[in-house]
């Protein structure tokens, strides 16, 4: 099992930023590819990021693209969103979630909210 709990989370304006933080434990942090998801109000839960377990790569959604970047220090069982410029449309519970493929989680987190002012 592996236990994650997110952090970060909390009320921005518009144009602001945030970093998330997802704290793992239990199995060796380094065995797992980390996301992050979010899901707002009413609607799906979407993906949002995701990193490779060495940290090499990462993909992103499009609607982030350009804005956030995922990270992970291994060496601190954490991976982080930062995120830049963020709109109204990003308010959400966002997820971190452990997987042993890219995108494809195991494990989840109980979320952190975010919410964007306009």
């Amino acid at each position: 099992q592996v236990q994650l709990v997110e952090s970060g989370g909390g009320l921005v304006q518009a144009g602001g930023s945030l970093r998330l933080s997802c704290a793992a434990s239990g199995r060796p942090f380094s065995n797992y590819a980390m996301s992050w998801f979010r899901q707002a109000p009413g609607k799906e839960r979407e993906f949002v990021a995701a990193i490779r377990r060495s940290g090499g790569s990462a993909i992103y959604a499009d609607s982030v693209k350009g804005r956030f970047t995922i990270s992970r220090d291994n060496a601190k069982n954490t991976v982080y969103l930062q995120m830049n410029s963020l709109k109204p449309e990003d308010t959400a519970v966002y997820v971190c979630a452990a997987g042993a493929g890219l995108a494809r989680p195991d494990y989840w987190g109980q979320g952190t909210q975010v919410t964007v002012s306009s």
